[in-house]
This record gives structure tokens, sequence and C-alpha cells, in this order.
């Protein structure tokens, strides 16, 4: 039982910093994704508008 809480008391910390910035993350490639799309969009209107 003591190996399993020393295991969770060494490996919690880092397993929490890990899913947090996976969050932020993935929150920013969310913007990125849609900044994309809108970019593909405003270079077709573009070049139906020529």
């Amino acid at each position: 039982m003591d190996a399993y809480m020393s295991l969770i008391s060494d490996v919690g910390f880092p397993v929490i910093v890990t899913l947090y910035l996976l969050h932020r993350i993935e929150a920013k490639l969310d913007g990125v994704i849609e900044s994309i799309q809108r970019l593909s969009e405003q270079l077709a209107a573009d070049w139906r508008a020529e």
C-alpha cells in the first residue's frame, strides 16, 4: 500500500499539470482551426470576386 501512495504522490502532480496544459492547448487549437476555416472561406470569396 505504501508503494501505491508513493507512486500517486510522485506521479500525481505531473499528471495534473499535463492535463491542465492539454486543456489549454485544446482551446488554442480550436481557435487556430476556426481561423484557418475563415481564411479559406475569405480566400475563396476574394478569388471569386476577381
